[in-house]
């Protein structure tokens, strides 16, 4: 039976009349003017070029690894951009409401932000950034690379690959929508429940907090899925288990903690979805349910959690400061131990988020020792990144760069942990800003990585190196930000400052926090920086274009075919000999080598399928949200039936003819792209990919007359 609501309900429209539309609030309706700005020069742009069926066919529709893992990033960038924002009015907002003296404007009594509108923003922040800005950006490096590394030519399930990015997009796109349509959660990014409960949050923002969540974890297990797929069974002849690269293991690592944790996750969000639809009682104390349950379940997710995203920033931190300290890296065998350990670890630590209830002091113990234990497998990771760099012929470049900045994060935030790690320590500063701080530690630490490890493989799915004097500028004023933000903020956790406060009554907290806003104008400039990274990068990429081993010192199996990767990332399947197989060719003189015959390659067929089920799963949550049973319906009947669809359809692969391999081979190896012959290239070219030729164990299929191109993506 679904729970009656009061207030106005027609069948047409559900809960939305325009009143919902906040276009008298002046930074949302700015926001909006802005974002239909941009969309419109966009579509202008994409009509003015003829541009719809390239967009369409190479990127709209594809099941390439490689393209899909750009698109994560994309996504997760643009809602790293919005969580910024975020952040910066966060932070204004506290520098400027101190003390019962300050101004208030846009009608809010100290600070311009009313309480409600500070609420969303805090609860925005904390779901984008970890949801919608993290996890993409990892996932989608994930994509990349981790095929490439283990000589693949694709996932295991491309179409379930494309799915899993049309799903978090459509979460991403929700929480983009509730800025202009109704409103957003104001309780915090994990939900508190009873007050996520309808009679506490009646309004619309918890369902879209709701679904949008629900659609990420649907769309990350399914990633996952496919990750450990391909891990297990797709790997290239030779390649055994200790000779898989770092970064694949802590990838694998990671997926085994995202499966098993995120349907956690989805059974803790369905049940509070029973409760609010259909007046189920699973979280109700006085109606047989129990609130604790909400707890339990959500943190048994978000403790592992944090784990899946640091994991693979671990992985790109072991393969970069390999390469840049021109060495073997230190204890391998350990590494691997020590991810694995994490993983199983981060199962037994959830507890600690609420050390304050009261539990038993045996209870507390236990799960301030478990936590603790993470400790002694990271500490492996630290010592092991030190000894690879000692005595070797480090190069401060900035992928380097960004790996020493996320091992100092590391440190700080490992340190600061192990001081939450005690009740006793947690009883003070529980929901303060201290833990905020550690928390901010970590995340930051998983953003070094993942800048880190843009710059070190952007020259392999670009073709072209990015530039290193912005890139530079940008990396110090991220620095310069992190330091004045995070210290005044570990000093104001210390004195007591709560978390999410929209009015500090302490004047004394005064400087520490205008010395934050300093810091967030550090940000700021280096958002500008980033800016001019890029476009310094993309202008002049002709004369930064690169061979198949950007950096000199490469080890995996990754940088042996070509920059950028063609299509079927490999001409031949290669066979792996060692456990750092390209360093291992290259000390063997086996780099260069010429190739036979090519033949034919099988690769999955584009569809537009998993896009269209990513739109309708948008407009079913959309319906849901605001109540609109005839759309939801008609959502759901949509996705049943291009679901069904999809199961009878039998032309799902194509064929590369061998004749184009060679082509694109050819042009490769002459250093040609599409915008001419490419000089000075750096790095070494690649001529051939296998000195062991394997069966090709296509998956059969027929060929399609309109295909996608074939060649690398130079653009």
């Amino acid at each position: 039976m679904l729970v009656h609501l009061q207030g106005p309900w027609t069948p047409l429209l559900g809960r939305l009349t325009l009143q919902q539309i906040p276009y008298q609030n002046p930074i949302l309706l700015g926001t909006f003017i802005f974002v239909a700005i941009l969309g419109v020069i966009i579509l202008v742009a994409t009509t003015r070029y003829g541009k719809w069926g390239y967009v369409w066919r190479e990127w709209l529709t594809t099941v390439d690894h490689k393209k899909i893992g750009i698109m994560y990033c994309l996504v997760g960038l643009v809602m790293l951009f919005r969580g910024f924002i975020d952040a910066l009015m966060i932070r204004t907002q506290q520098a400027i409401a101190v003390g019962p003296k300050s101004p208030g404007f846009l009608g809010a009594v100290h600070g311009y932000l009313t309480p409600f509108h500070v609420g969303q923003i805090f609860t925005a922040h904390g779901l984008i950034m970890i949801v919608f800005a993290a996890t993409p950006l990892l996932v989608g490096i994930m994509n990349i690379i981790v095929p490439l590394q283990i000589g693949a030519r694709d996932m295991a399930y491309p179409y379930l690959n494309a799915l899993g990015l049309w799903l978090t997009t459509a979460g991403a796109a929700l929480v983009m929508l509730s800025l202009f349509i109704g409103n957003f959660a104001h309780g915090g990014w994990y939900g508190f429940v009873p007050y996520f409960e309808l009679p506490y949050s009646p309004g619309v923002g918890v369902d879209y907090w709701l679904w949008a969540f629900q659609l990420s974890v649907l769309g990350t297990t399914l990633g996952s899925i496919n990750l450990i797929a391909t891990i297990v069974k797709m790997r290239a002849p030779g390649m055994t288990w200790m000779r898989m690269p770092i970064f694949t293991w802590a990838s694998l690592s990671a997926n085994l903690i995202a499966l098993t944790s995120f349907p956690v996750l989805m059974v803790a969000l369905a049940l509070l979805g029973m409760d609010r639809y259909l007046g189920t009682h699973f979280y109700t104390a006085g109606m047989g349910g129990n609130l604790m349950l909400y707890n339990d379940l959500f943190w048994v997710w978000g403790h592992p959690e944090v784990y899946f995203l640091i994991l693979p920033a671990f992985g790109m931190m072991s393969e970069i400061i390999p390469t840049f300290s021109e060495k073997t890296l230190f204890g391998y065998a350990t590494m691997v131990i020590a991810s694995f350990a994490i993983g199983g670890v981060s199962w037994g630590v959830w507890l600690h988020h609420f050390f304050t209830m009261a539990a038993a002091p045996s209870v507390n113990s236990f799960y301030s020792v478990s936590t603790m234990l993470v400790g002694i497998p990271t500490g492996v990771k630290v010592f092991n990144w030190i000894f690879t760099m000692y005595r070797g012929r480090v190069r401060y470049e900035l992928p380097m760069m960004w790996a020493l900045l996320a091992l100092f994060l590391l440190l700080v935030g490992g340190m600061t942990g192990m001081m939450n790690a005690f009740a006793s320590s947690d009883y003070m500063w529980h929901n303060g800003v201290f833990v905020v701080a550690h928390f901010h530690m970590m995340v930051l630490l998983i953003a070094a990585s993942v800048f880190g490890a843009v710059e070190y493989w952007f020259p392999k799915v670009f073709g072209f190196k990015l530039e290193q004097k912005w890139g530079k500028w940008f990396f110090w004023f991220m620095v310069l930000g992190t330091g004045w933000v995070f210290v005044p903020m570990f000093i104001l956790g210390i004195a007591g400052m709560t978390r999410r406060l929209d009015y500090i009554p302490y004047t004394q907290w005064a400087p520490y926090l205008h010395v934050m806003l300093v810091g967030m104008a550090f940000y700021v400039v280096a958002v500008g920086f980033f800016v001019a990274h890029l476009y310094v990068s993309l202008r002049d990429r002709e004369k930064n274009r690169v061979g198949a081993d950007a950096w000199g010192t490469t080890r995996n199996l990754e940088w042996m075919t070509h920059s950028p990767v063609p299509a079927y990332n490999f001409a031949f399947i290669p066979h792996v000999n060692a456990r750092d197989e390209w360093a291992w060719r290259k000390e063997h003189g086996l780099a260069e080598l010429h190739a036979g015959d090519y033949e034919d390659i099988h690769m999955p067929k584009n569809t537009g399928v998993p896009l269209f089920l990513g739109i309708f799963s948008m407009g079913l949550a959309f319906a849901l949200v605001w109540r609109i049973w005839w759309l939801a319906l008609l959502c759901l009947a949509l996705i049943v039936a291009l679901i069904i669809i999809r199961s009878f359809d039998r032309d799902t692969d194509t064929t590369i003819p061998a004749q184009e391999v060679d082509r694109v081979e050819r042009a490769a190896r002459d250093g040609v792209t599409e915008n001419g012959p490419a000089s000075d290239l750096l790095g070494d070219p690649v001529v051939a990919t296998s000195s062991i030729r394997s069966e090709s164990g296509g998956m059969g299929g027929k060929s399609s007359a309109a295909q996608p191109a074939w060649a690398p993506m130079d653009r």
